[in-house]
């Protein structure tokens, strides 16, 4: 299925990440994808709720995707809930029992399980919310201007 905006084929996790977003969105949250909350993570979809709540959803496509993650623990620090997104042939049992599940497809998705909450300080959510506002602004100027790179890009 081609993107929009570059015409190449987008992969299974992105379409995941893109039935996710319009499910968060359902819920009056808000999302961006790829997020670097700090160096060495980057999240598939971050998604903020109307009361600051910050979640991270993880989405994976595969047995072995899953598998070979071995940074997810570090996004627990980074939101208030963390979630899996597979798809319905995914094998859920492998997921474990305290994080959110989410099934899902290119198109919608629903969450099967919440996962525990573990609110976020005032200082740390303070930063994310402004991480993610810098980011979801830089996407949006890029979208409007996708030749334009800045002296420090």
């Amino acid at each position: 299925m081609p993107d929009n905006l570059t015409d190449r084929p987008l992969m299974p996790g992105q379409l995941l990440a893109r039935g996710v977003s319009r499910h968060l969105r359902s819920l009056d949250f808000v999302s961006v994808e790829e997020l670097t909350p700090t160096p060495g993570l980057r999240v598939d979809v971050m998604g903020l709720g109307p009361k600051s709540e910050i979640w991270v959803i993880e989405c994976k496509s595969s047995r072995a995707d899953f598998q070979t993650d071995r940074k997810w623990q570090g996004y627990l620090d980074w939101c208030d809930r963390f979630f899996w997104a597979v798809d319905t042939d995914f094998p859920t049992e492998l997921l474990p029992d305290e994080t959110g599940l989410i099934i899902g497809d290119a198109y919608d998705a629903e969450i099967v399980r919440m996962g525990t909450e573990s609110k976020l300080a005032a200082a740390r959510r303070k930063v994310m919310v402004q991480k993610f506002a810098r980011h979801a602004a830089l996407r949006a100027q890029a979208a409007r201007d996708p030749g334009f790179l800045p002296a420090w890009g």
